[in-house]
């Protein structure tokens, strides 16, 4: 399992911390470290915190954003000491060590840490597909980067090696990249949007809730090509209804001022002696007063002699604040 595992630290903040991520990695038998956007580090403080861990400092890999970091392994685990809605799903990391494990044998997994004052913020929580807590004081409850790294190391050291008092884990199952699972998330979003599920003014705030049930799901990667199929539908749909939509509008318009144009009196005067009959002013009311009854089909209205009326084809409207109510209530528009 330590092979298949990456430590990711996004914007560590001190050379000193990340020489002791290094220590504490080797004593768990975990190799692979990356580094996201890191302040300014002396090689000097790095390598004394290190000690006899430098063969992890020289395989370092450094990456200017989380995406890439993460882009070729099968599960992204996020850290996070801080409550609230998006963090809610959070689980004891001793709990979820077995699964994480088990997933380990047969994918690479990335456990990511954030930055030492402030942790991961919500746009990096949309690159993970689950989230791990360690438990602490409430009082207190934010660990040095280093001690952090080693217990979570430590718990999933505990549940796939030796130590372990169980049988040895089963193989799991090979799950899609992180980079596929992300295009069908921006996939799914654009769909959403296109069918006006999605709040267009905070949209994040819906898909934080299908970035937590998926990931729980762990999915593989047919499972993502069915997803990406039923974003590309949903997109064919929502962009032909709105075609719909602006051709019948187009149409209403049209049939709409030819009817005026129609029924206007001629602004020329008649000719002395003439009078408009009065038989063309009752067919003229008894148009305006025709009842619209729906087409047999049911599809669109007609009027009583039989002439075709657009009606606006549109999509059910979506109740956000309904939605909202079910998943929480969100942090506002973000800007």
């Amino acid at each position: 399992m330590p092979n298949n595992l990456r430590i990711v630290l996004v914007r560590p903040r001190g050379a000193a911390n990340v020489g002791a991520v290094a220590r504490a990695m080797k004593n768990m038998g975990v190799l692979e470290l990356v580094v996201v956007r890191p302040a300014l580090m002396r090689a000097f403080w790095s390598q004394a915190m290190a000690v006899h861990a430098n063969d992890v400092l020289q395989q370092l890999k450094r990456f200017d954003t989380l995406a890439p970091a993460v882009a070729d392994c099968g599960l992204v685990v996020g850290t996070t000491c801080r409550g609230g809605l998006y963090r809610a799903a959070a689980e004891p990391v001793r709990a979820a060590a077995a699964r994480i494990a088990l997933t380990a044998t047969t994918n690479r997994v990335a456990l990511v840490f954030g930055p030492e004052d402030r942790g991961l913020s919500n746009e990096d929580l949309q690159h993970c597909h689950q989230l791990v807590t360690i438990p602490a004081d409430p009082a207190y409850p934010s660990l040095n980067l280093a001690q952090a790294v080693m217990i979570c190391c430590y718990e999933l050291f505990l549940a796939a090696g030796p130590a372990a008092e169980e049988e040895p884990l089963p193989a799991g199952a090979v799950l899609a990249t992180a980079e596929r699972v992300r295009l069908m998330f921006e996939r799914l979003r654009a769909a959403f949007l296109e069918i006006g599920f999605l709040h267009r003014d905070n949209p994040d705030h819906i898909m934080y809730a299908f970035r937590r049930f998926l990931g729980r799901a762990q999915l593989e990667e047919r499972d993502v090509s069915i997803l990406l199929g039923l974003a590309r539908q949903i997109e064919w749909f929502g962009h032909n209804a709105a075609s719909h939509n602006a051709a019948s509008h187009n149409a209403a318009s049209h049939n709409a001022a030819s009817r005026n144009d129609k029924r206007q009196p001629s602004k020329q005067a008649p000719p002395p002696g003439n009078r408009i009959p009065r038989l063309s002013r009752e067919k003229s009311a008894e148009a305006d007063s025709r009842p619209i009854t729906e087409s047999p089909s049911g599809d669109f209205p007609n009027d009583s002699a039989g002439e075709f009326i657009p009606r606006r084809f549109a999509t059910p409207s979506i109740d956000h604040d309904k939605i909202n109510g079910l998943i929480g209530k969100g942090p506002g528009v973000r800007r």
